[in-house]
């Protein structure tokens, strides 16, 4: 197997005032190709200012990070938007998709700054990426159109859009009930059966559970990282729940 992400010695250092406020306190973590891993920790554990680095959302104070074997920690801003727009999708909590614009619009979007893709071959990607997620039927309406389950669904369609080598996922069950996080879980189970990398921030021990890693963080530095013996089925969970709930 190799590293999809290779962290080392990684310090993240903020000024507060007068004071050095050290968020991230010198984390070495290797994530494989194919993994799918849960990142855990109470508010303030710095898992959160983790997935920023790892989105080159933000830098390291010292330290490296690597991704798909490219040493990250010193690019420019250009650099790091170049490496987003190529080897990342994000899946947030809140969808951010744009209201006013399509599901294969939303879809579409990181395309618009790849320059090697086709406006035609933009389009093509962007409807298999919405088939995979089983809204090949949607792909014309509008946010305000779709459940909370099917705009995270667009959202996993826009990450997978740009052929990326992991995926972060930030909480992306929160605002959902649990039949809908189940299915969303159940989708990210198979995406990763097909071998994507997934790397996913929750605080929901029961959501952890269907992951395969668990890596818990407290005052900055990780404290627990383990296999996860009894991985759950989604699937299996989604037929356990009565019908009509």
């Amino acid at each position: 197997m190799s590293s999809i992400i290779s962290i080392k010695k990684l310090e993240k250092v903020y000024m507060n005032g007068g004071n050095r406020l050290r968020v991230l306190k010198g984390i070495d973590l290797e994530i494989e190709k194919g993994e799918f891993t849960s990142i855990m920790g109470s508010s303030g554990s710095g898992k959160s200012t983790l997935l920023n680095i790892l989105g080159c959302l933000d830098k390291p104070t010292t330290g490296d990070y690597f991704i798909d074997g490219i040493n990250v920690s010193k690019m420019s801003p250009d650099e790091l938007a170049d490496i987003r727009n190529t080897k990342i999708g994000f899946i947030f909590q809140s969808y951010n998709l744009l209201a006013r614009t399509t599901a294969l619009e939303n879809v579409e979007l990181p395309l618009l700054y790849n320059k090697s893709v086709s406006a035609r071959e933009r389009r093509e990607r962007s409807i298999e990426a919405l088939r995979k997620v089983g809204l090949a039927d949607r792909m014309n309406h509008r946010p305000n159109e779709l459940s909370g389950g099917q705009q995270q669904r667009v959202s996993i369609a826009r990450a997978l859009v740009n052929n990326p080598v992991v995926i972060l996922a930030d909480e992306p069950t929160g605002n959902l009930d649990t039949l809908t996080s189940y299915q969303i879980i159940e989708q990210f189970q198979e995406l990763n059966a097909n071998g994507i990398t997934i790397v996913m921030v929750t605080h929901e021990q029961d959501i952890a559970a269907f992951t395969k890693r668990s890596v818990v963080f407290k005052d900055g530095m990780i404290i627990k990282d383990v296999p996860i013996a009894h991985q759950q089925n989604a699937k299996e969970m989604i037929q356990q729940i009565p019908k009509g709930h």
